[in-house]
């Protein structure tokens, strides 16, 4: 999986499980009709597989910079989650994370 830009990626592609290839030589739209990787870096992570804007918020608002930043005691208060979603599997804190998302 991979997400950035359109101006790095323009289109995503799609997997054969036929050939088990990937194929990124012309767009496959998502079942939202997007063809674009821009912003999707909401994929499943951690053990309770915390994905989308909502469960992210939520666990930035409980344990992350959001508590730290109204007054509430935060487990990770320098980790904005909506900002930084890979922090759960690949930052300072990802031991930690993977079981405190879950």
């Amino acid at each position: 999986f991979f997400c950035g830009p359109k101006a790095y990626f323009p289109f995503m592609g799609n997997f054969d499980a036929a050939t088990f290839d990937i194929v990124n030589d012309e767009p496959f739209s998502n079942r939202a009709g997007r063809t674009d990787v821009e912003s999707c870096c909401w994929w499943g992570r951690g053990s309770a597989q915390v994905k989308g804007v909502c469960m992210y918020g939520k666990l930035n608002y409980y344990i992350g910079a959001r508590a730290r930043e109204e007054g509430r005691r935060s487990m990770f208060p320098d980790i904005d989650f909506c900002k930084r979603p890979q922090e759960i599997c690949s930052g300072e804190y990802s031991t930690r994370l993977t079981w405190a998302s879950g």
